[in-house]
C-alpha cells in the first residue's frame, strides 16, 4: 500500500534545496501540507533570503499541494515559534518535523576556531532542539508526532576536518534516543536519518560518476518510511545511492575485572581484544540497559 500523508502537516527545515527540498516535495506529493523552512543563507550559515523557501513552496502549490514558505533561522527560538504558529493557524496541527537545516565550517581541529565549533553546534543541535521543543507539546496533546533528526556518517564514524560537524551530528543521536523514550507514551516516534547525497554542502566532495549516483532523491524514500504512521522509533537509518542500512550502537559482552584490584588498569589494557570482541554484542534499550549488563557481570563475579 502506498504511503500517504493526507491530513498530516509537516515542517521541513533547510528545505530550500538539496535533501530538504526533496523531502518537502515528496511529503507534499503524498498529501501532506508542508511548511518549507529555509534561512536562504550560504553553506557556512551567513546571509539569508526568503527566495529559496518560496521557490520550493511555489513548486508544491503548482503541483496542487499546500505549502507555506518560512525563512526563520532555526537558531532563533522566537522565529521558530512564529513558524509553528503559522502552521497551526493555517492547518490546526503539526504531525511531522524534519530537522534537516545545517551548515558546514570544515577545518582540521588544529585550525578550527571556537566560533566555528559553536556556530555548527548552534544550527545542528540547538536548531533541532528549538524546532522540536516548539512542536513537542502540540504532538503530546494530539497524541501523535513524527520527528526525524538528520545525523551523518561524520558523526557516527568520524570524518577528517569535521570535528564540529561530527560532534553535532552524534549529539543528535543522543537527543533522538532520549526523546524516543519520552515521546513513546504520547504517540511520538523519533528517528535519525544518516544521508549520503550530493547537495550544495557536499558537491565538491564527490567525483562526477559518484555524484550522479548520490542524488538526494535516493535518500528521501528512507525519510518517508521514518515518518509513516507505522514508522519505527529510535532508529538510525543510513541511506544513499539507493542503499538503506540500519546503524546500531552496540555493547559487547566484554569482561568483568575486579575494580579494586591493584592491576585492574593493566588487566583492561592486556585484555582489550577480549573486551572488544563483537560476538554476542547487544543493543541496550536505554542507559539503564547498559547499567544492567554491568551489574549482572558484577553479580556473577561475586557468587560463591
Amino acid at each position: 500500500m502506498a504511503l500517504r500523508f493526507d491530513r498530516r502537516v509537516a515542517i521541513v527545515t533547510g528545505a530550500g534545496g538539496g535533501l530538504g527540498r526533496c523531502h518537502a516535495l515528496a511529503l507534499a506529493a503524498r498529501g501532506a501540507k508542508v511548511v518549507v523552512n529555509d534561512l536562504g543563507g550560504a553553506t557556512d550559515g551567513t546571509g539569508g533570503s526568503r527566495r529559496a523557501a518560496e521557490q520550493v513552496a511555489d513548486e508544491i502549490r503548482a503541483a496542487g499541494g499546500e505549502a507555506i514558505a518560512d525563512a526563520a533561522s532555526v537558531t532563533d527560538p522566537a522565529a521558530v515559534a512564529r513558524m509553528v504558529d503559522a502552521a497551526i493557524s493555517a492547518w490546526g496541527r503539526v504531525d511531522i518535523l524534519i530537522n534537516n537545516a545545517g551548515i558546514l565550517r570544515d577545518k582540521s581541529f588544529a585550525k578550527m576556531e571556537p566560533d566555528d565549533f559553536r556556530a555548527v553546534l548552534d544550527v545542528h543541535v540547538m536548531g533541532a532542539v528549538n524546532c522540536t521543543k516548539a512542536v513537542w507539546e502540540i504532538m503530546r496533546t494530539q497524541g501523535y508526532g513524527r520527528v526525524v533528526m538528520t545525523t551523518s556518517g561524520s558523526g557516527l564514524f568520524g570524518n577528517f576536518g569535521q570535528a564540529n560537524y561530527g560532534a553535532a551530528k552524534m549529539a543528535l543521536v543522543g537527543l533522538m534516543q532520549t526523546l524516543g523514550l519520552e515521546g513513546a507514551k504520547h504517540g511520538i516516534k523519533v528517528n535519525c536519518l544518516a544521508p549520503a547525497a550530493t547537495t550544495r554542502m557536499t558537491a565538491a566532495l564527490f567525483p562526477p560518476e559518484q555524484a550522479a549516483l548520490l542524488a538526494p532523491e535516493a535518500v528521501t524514500p528512507g525519510l518517508l518510511a521514518l515518518v509513516a504512521e507505522d514508522a519505527p522509533t529510535r532508529v538510525i537509518l543510513a541511506a544513499g545511492a539507493g542503499g538503506f542500512e540500519r546503524v546500531y550502537v552496540t555493547l559487547t559482552q566484554g569482561l568483568h575485572i575486579p575494580p579494586l584490584a591493584e592491576d585492574a588498569a593493566e588487566l583492561v589494557q592486556a585484555r582489550f581484544a577480549d573486551i572488544s570482541r563483537r560476538a554476542g554484542d547487544v543493543v541496550p534499550d536505554s542507559a539503564a540497559g547498559q547499567l544492567a549488563v554491568e551489574l549482572a557481570k558484577a553479580s556473577r563475579a561475586v557468587r560463591p
